[in-house]
């Protein structure tokens, strides 16, 4: 089994690598679903003798002990943002006097809740601004604290919650404090508006999750934390937010390593299309695009219904959808210039993708297809000619795409060299992202320890019921479950039994995170497979996560795989 020793990880000197891993890690679009602590895991004692309690600065919180690790759930940092607050930043919690009963989770934020099979609980709340606390040693002060891993839920800045990530097996097996957090998402975690944009404004959701980092600063050493390492990682949105920080100068002293699962922030909205947005929604909610009071008050006079009314359904097609943007305060470049130019925070970073991440995306598409029928070669064609015949579409994307790319995507992934149309697509759609990934790897590479992978595990459970000839593949979210057992879970929160080999490679990346929580280098004393990405001199190397055992590729591997020389002459990347 893949066990790593801290004791050389405190004193080894590190360098950079990317790493495969053949299990599925992917970008959450939808949210687990939420269960309460006792239908997640078995809560040993509920009595008040045996349950921890901590003095934090804002007051005092009792908790649960839940296999083995001390409990707190639904610790508010932030008042909440309703009322003259919503569209606002954040204000901290003011202190309470009594006691807090945090052995359930708070409400999460407003959001679609139509999402299928992962759709979210309805109790869905604009007063939803609090954290979770896993810890296996609540110690005032002292030695021996503990390393915190700070976890940002995806769903793509719209959906989501923290109720799906039971963070005791990364506290018991790794022994770190995890935390884990609710933000403002979708029009309220992101909304731009001439009525109210007064100083700082806009990225709500990630000045949310900038004062739950200073909560942490101010209290994570009550629960046997250092708030002097601590890990700021994230999955798809989570991802991208998690880049946010290592960017923007408010979060600077706040994080100290950054983990990236399936997505590396490139390109964001610009202040004006995010003003443009928001003056939209405004104009459809009937409010008009003034700047004036009256203006404002209409806006914060709307339900949150109608909010997320306005805000799209499922298909996630509303042009008033967005997420962080460059605003000039909290997030002041884009991600690619920051990269670029070096102007960032210079911590080491771990960065990977599952190895098919669209296959999520399609196994969606054909989940709400009424009939639910497999995917045809028009649908391929269709995909490709929509997507390359010049404009791109998404603000993420390039504007447009050179003259007869259409035909060249087509001939570099001819149907008959797939076994369906279905994986033609997951290929097609895949495969631009992954080498978008590695171009900034590259860049990364050099200025800071960094390591990538790959995660391919393709037998990962599915929240999904049996599609029409659909074929599961490592897709987008799979790898989640691997180190949050409750994720995939469903409305009753069931865990997903993983098998014995399913188990171990648990295991093997709890124990890689968790590592590198602790001293920046996933890899342990006589186990060292994952070197640090280089850029130049040594060959870059990809670890490969696979059932059984950890692997390596080489980056010309990785990109052969994913077509990337293609790629990175047909896609325009900044740089």
């Amino acid at each position: 089994m893949y066990k790593l020793s801290r004791t050389a990880q405190l004193s080894a000197v590190r360098s950079r690598s990317l790493l495969k891993l053949s299990c599925a890690i992917g970008l959450a679009l939808g949210a687990a679903a939420a269960a309460t602590p006792a239908s997640a895991a078995e809560v040993t004692s509920a009595s008040a003798a045996n349950r921890p309690k901590v003095a934090t600065q804002d007051g005092t919180v009792k908790g649960v002990i839940q296999n083995g690790v001390s409990v707190f759930y639904g610790i508010p940092y932030a008042e909440p943002p309703v009322g003259d607050l919503r569209w606002q930043p954040p204000k901290r919690k003011a202190p309470w006097t009594n006691v807090l009963d945090a052995s359930n989770y708070g409400p999460i934020c407003a959001q679609v809740t139509t999402l299928g099979p992962f759709a979210g609980p309805p109790n869905a709340n604009e007063d939803c601004l609090y954290l979770n606390v896993f810890t296996p040693n609540v110690a005032p002060t002292g030695k021996g604290k503990l390393p915190v891993i700070f976890w940002i839920h995806g769903g793509g800045n719209f959906d989501g919650a923290s109720t799906g990530y039971d963070g005791t097996k990364l506290a018991a097996d790794g022994h770190t404090v995890v935390v884990t957090i609710n933000y403002r998402l979708n029009l309220m975690g992101w909304l731009s508006h001439p009525a109210l944009n007064k100083g700082v404004f806009g990225n709500y959701g990630i000045m949310d999750q900038q004062l739950a980092l200073k909560w942490v600063q101010r209290n994570i050493d009550r629960f046997g934390g250092d708030k002097n390492n601590v890990t700021v990682g994230g999955q798809s949105a989570g991802a991208q937010d998690t880049g946010m920080h290592v960017i923007s100068p408010l979060s600077q002293g706040l994080l100290h390593r950054a983990i990236y699962e399936s997505s590396v922030p490139s390109t964001i909205p610009t202040a004006e299309i995010a003003l443009a947005r928001g003056i939209a929604m405004s104009v459809a909610a009937g409010c008009g695009s003034g700047a004036d009071k009256a203006t404002a008050q209409c806006l914060r006079n709307l339900t949150p219904e109608q909010v997320e009314t306005l805000a799209g359904t499922q298909s996630a097609t509303s042009a008033y959808i967005t997420g962080p943007f460059v605003d000039g305060t909290v997030i002041t470049q884009q991600p690619w210039q920051a990269w670029s130019n070096g102007q960032f925070a210079h911590i080491p970073m771990m960065d990977g993708r599952v190895q098919d991440e669209a296959n999520f995306g399609l196994a969606n598409t054909e989940y709400f297809k009424d009939p639910q029928v497999p995917y045809t070669e028009a649908d391929f064609t269709s995909y490709v000619t929509t997507t390359y015949s010049g404009n791109a579409g998404p603000v993420n994307t390039p504007p447009t795409y050179p003259a007869g790319t259409v035909n060249k995507v087509l001939a570099k992934y001819p149907l008959y060299a797939y076994a369906s149309p279905q994986l033609a697509l997951d290929a097609v759609q895949t495969d631009p992202g992954a080498c978008r990934d590695r171009h900034y790897t590259k860049i990364l590479g050099p200025q800071v320890p960094y390591y990538a992978y790959e995660f391919d595990e393709r037998t990962a459970p599915t929240y999904y019921p049996k599609l029409p000839g659909f074929q599961f593949l490592a897709y987008h979210t799979s790898d989640i479950q691997y180190l949050f057992p409750l994720w995939h879970g469903g409305p009753q929160g069931k865990i997903h039994e993983l098998n014995k080999k399913q188990a171990a490679l648990s295991d093997q990346l709890v124990d890689a995170w968790t590592n590198f929580a602790w001293t920046g280098n996933p890899n342990g004393q006589g186990n060292n497979p994952w070197p640090v990405y280089k850029a130049t001199g040594s060959k870059p190397v990809i670890l490969s996560q696979n059932i059984p055992v950890l692997t390596t590729m080489t980056d010309a591997q990785f990109s052969a795989a994913h077509k990337c020389d293609f790629w990175e002459k047909t896609l325009i990347i900044p740089d």
